[in-house]
């Protein structure tokens, strides 16, 4: 039986489960999803570094227009995140929720709820929400639940 005639260039035979599968290991990394998860790199590129939720302190309000069709301009706060000092815009949700935050308050940031950790609805770049200020939750305050706590 002649071997020469094989056409495939992957090793053949008895031996060859080593050979393959460290051809495999090299060739996957050709494939941009796994080289992408392998490198962390969404993880290095995320503000809150893969967590849920993280702390800022509050370094301006600042009004986002909405994108077409809407027309509105949605509140938003910049702020600083407490873990590594990197700038992100957050959203305020609620009516009238802007009232109840001030510069230099420290609030509560998570994901807004966006496909793959991206920005949601008509607010364009905005990729989280603010749930707590002064440890006390925004929903509550919102509603007039709860009174802000002096600093």
């Amino acid at each position: 039986m002649d071997y020469t005639l094989s056409k495939s260039k992957s090793p053949k035979g008895e031996f060859a489960a080593r050979k393959q599968d460290q051809k495999r290991q090299r060739l996957r990394w050709s494939d941009k999803y796994y080289k992408r998860r392998m490198l962390m790199l969404d993880k290095k590129a995320d503000p809150l570094e893969g967590c849920p939720q993280a702390r800022g302190i509050v370094l301006e309000k600042v009004g986002v227009e909405s994108k077409q069709p809407n027309s509105a301009i949605r509140k938003c706060v910049r702020l600083q995140l407490v873990k590594n000092g990197k700038q992100i815009t957050a959203f305020l949700p609620g009516d009238g929720a802007l009232n109840f935050i001030d510069e230099h308050d420290e609030v509560g940031v998570q994901g807004i709820g966006g496909s793959m950790g991206r920005a949601m609805g008509d607010i364009p770049g905005v990729r989280w929400q603010v749930f707590k200020v002064n440890d006390v939750s925004l929903n509550e305050l919102v509603y007039g639940r709860k009174e802000k706590p002096r600093r």
